[in-house]
C-alpha cells in the first residue's frame, strides 16, 4: 500500500507537469482583450501621460506560445509599452498559461508640432498567435503648449487664445505689470504650481469664449478632482483686478485675495465666472475688497467664500451652492470674521453687503459670522435666500426657502419654473455696476426687477 501511494503521488506529479507544458499550437487557439481599443484623451507635447491598461486572457485550457506582441510603429511611435513587466517595443516567444492573463501597460508621449489644435495621433498593438494576427488600434489627441517654470512677467504681457500654457511650480506677475490674458485663453498648472499677482491681472472672457484655470490633468479621472494645483494669489501690493467669463476649477483655493486696495475700486472684481471643486476654498480673502457678480461658485471642500481679519465684500446676484457629493463638510459655505486665525490682536473692519444672492447647500447653517473685537461690523444682506439655523439676517430674506435647482448632481444650477427666488429680488437698477453686469445674467439674458435670486434670470 506504501508502494502504490508513492507511485500515485509522482504519478499526480508528473502528471500535473506535462499538462502544463501542453501548448495549444492550433489556429483555433484564441486570445480575449479587456477592449478593442485604447483611446488616450488630450495628451500635451512633451509631457506623458498615466498608464491605460490592455488585459490579454487565455481561456484555453491549455497554455498559449505568443510568438510576437510588438508596437507597429516601433521607437518612432507616439506610445510606450510594458509586456508583463518589461519595457520593449516587442517581445517573442511570451507564453500565457490556460486560463491564465498578462497585462500590457500603455503610455503616450507626443512630439511638439507647429499646430494650435488638437491633433491626432495613431498606432496599434499587434499581437502574432498561431499564425493569426490580432491588433489594438491606439489613439491619442496631442495638444501644444506654451511652458512656463518660474517665471516672472515683469512688463505688460498678453496670453492669447491657441496654444494653452502650462505653469510649472509659479509664474510671478510683478508689481506694476499686467499680464491680460485674451478671450478663450486657458491657463493649465501643474500639480502644486500658482499664479502669484503682485501686479494686475486682467482676464476678459465672454460667454461663448471664456478662459480657463485649471489642472495640466486632461485625463477624465481628474475632471473634478480638487487641489491639484495651488491656486490664484493676488498679493498685497497686486491693484485693479478683474475676472470676466473666466472658469476656476481644481485647485487648493481657487482664489485667494490679500489686503485691501489703496483706492476706493476692489481688489478683485469678480463677474460671470464659474469657481468650482476647490479643496479648501473658493475665494478665501485675508482683510481684501472683492466684487462679485453674476457668478457660480459651487462643491468645495470646505468654504465657497471666506473672509478673514475683516475687509471688504459686495455680492450681488450670485449662486452659491455646496452640495459636496464626494467628500465631506463641516463649515459652513459662507464664512466672515474679523480677526485672523486664532490671533485676537490682529483685528479689523469687516464689511459684507450680499444683494439678491443664492447661499444654500446640504448643511444647516451654510451662512455664518464670527465678530471678536469692537470695529465696524457690517452685515447688509437683502433679498438672499440663506440656509440657515441662525437668526434672521435681515426682514428681506428667505431663510431655508429652498431655491430648487434643476440638478445638482448634473451641476445644473439653474432654477425650476416655479422656484421661489423667481421674481425675489432688490432694484439694482441704481448699482454702480447695473450699465457693466447687473442687467444682464450670466447666460447674458436681460435681467428684469425684481430679478431671480442668483446668476440666473428666469
Amino acid at each position: 500500500m506504501k508502494q502504490f501511494l508513492v507511485t500515485l503521488l509522482i504519478t499526480s506529479v508528473l502528471f500535473a507537469c506535462r499538462k502544463d507544458e501542453v501548448i495549444d499550437t492550433s489556429a483555433t487557439a484564441t486570445l480575449q482583450f479587456s477592449t478593442d481599443s485604447l483611446l488616450f484623451d488630450t495628451v500635451f507635447t512633451s509631457t506623458g501621460t498615466t498608464n491605460r491598461t490592455l488585459k490579454i486572457f487565455n481561456y484555453n485550457k491549455n497554455s498559449v506560445v505568443i510568438s510576437n506582441i510588438r508596437l507597429q510603429g516601433g521607437n518612432a511611435s507616439a506610445f510606450k509599452i510594458n509586456i508583463n513587466g518589461i519595457a520593449a517595443t516587442s517581445l517573442n516567444n511570451l507564453k500565457i498559461k490556460g486560463n491564465d492573463s498578462i497585462y500590457v501597460f500603455v503610455k503616450a508621449y507626443i512630439n511638439p508640432t507647429s499646430a494650435n489644435s488638437p491633433f491626432l495621433v495613431e498606432d496599434e498593438i499587434q499581437i502574432d498567435l498561431n499564425g493569426n494576427l490580432e491588433k489594438i488600434p491606439l489613439a491619442a489627441y496631442g495638444q501644444n503648449a506654451i511652458y512656463l517654470n518660474n517665471e516672472t512677467i515683469v512688463s505688460n504681457t498678453t496670453f492669447i487664445k491657441g496654444k494653452p500654457y502650462i505653469i510649472y511650480n509659479s509664474t510671478t506677475v510683478a508689481k506694476n505689470a499686467t499680464l491680460t490674458l485674451e478671450a478663450g485663453a486657458r491657463l493649465y498648472l501643474h500639480k502644486g504650481a500658482s499664479l502669484l499677482i503682485a501686479g494686475s491681472l486682467k482676464a476678459n472672457g465672454t460667454l461663448t469664449d471664456s478662459i480657463t484655470f485649471t489642472s495640466d490633468r486632461q485625463e477624465r479621472i481628474y475632471d473634478d478632482e480638487p487641489g491639484q494645483w495651488d491656486g490664484i494669489h493676488f498679493l498685497p501690493s497686486s491693484v485693479n483686478n478683474h475676472l470676466n467669463y473666466c472658469t476656476v476649477k481644481n485647485a487648493l483655493v481657487g482664489i485667494t485675495v490679500d489686503s485691501l486696495n489703496d483706492d476706493t475700486n476692489p481688489k478683485l472684481l469678480l463677474t460671470n465666472s464659474i469657481i468650482k471643486n476647490h479643496q479648501v476654498a473658493g475665494v478665501l480673502g485675508y482683510n481684501a475688497s472683492v466684487t462679485a457678480i453674476n457668478n457660480l461658485m459651487y462643491n468645495c471642500g470646505q468654504y465657497l467664500v471666506a473672509g478673514f481679519y475683516g475687509g471688504d465684500y459686495h455680492f450681488y446676484q450670485n449662486t452659491l451652492a455646496n452640495y459636496n457629493f464626494n467628500f465631506p463638510r463641516k463649515t459652513p459655505s459662507v464664512y466672515f470674521t474679523d480677526y485672523l486665525n486664532t490671533d485676537v490682536s490682529k483685528i479689523s473692519d469687516l464689511k459684507t453687503q450680499f444683494y439678491n444672492n443664492i447661499i444654500y447647500g446640504s448643511l444647516n447653517r451654510e451662512l455664518d459670522f464670527d465678530q471678536k473685537g469692537i470695529l465696524t461690523f457690517l452685515q447688509d444682506f437683502q433679498n438672499n435666500t440663506i440656509k440657515t439655523d441662525l437668526q434672521n439676517f435681515g426682514a428681506s430674506n428667505f431663510s431655508n426657502i429652498d431655491p430648487f435647482f434643476i440638478n445638482t448632481r448634473k451641476e445644473n444650477y439653474q432654477l425650476v419654473s416655479n422656484s421661489a427666488a423667481h421674481n425675489s429680488g432688490k432694484d439694482l437698477t441704481t448699482n454702480n455696476y447695473f450699465l457693466g453686469f447687473l442687467n444682464k445674467d450670466i447666460l447674458q439674458k436681460e435681467r428684469i426687477f425684481p430679478s431671480t435670486l442668483g446668476c440666473y434670470e428666469k
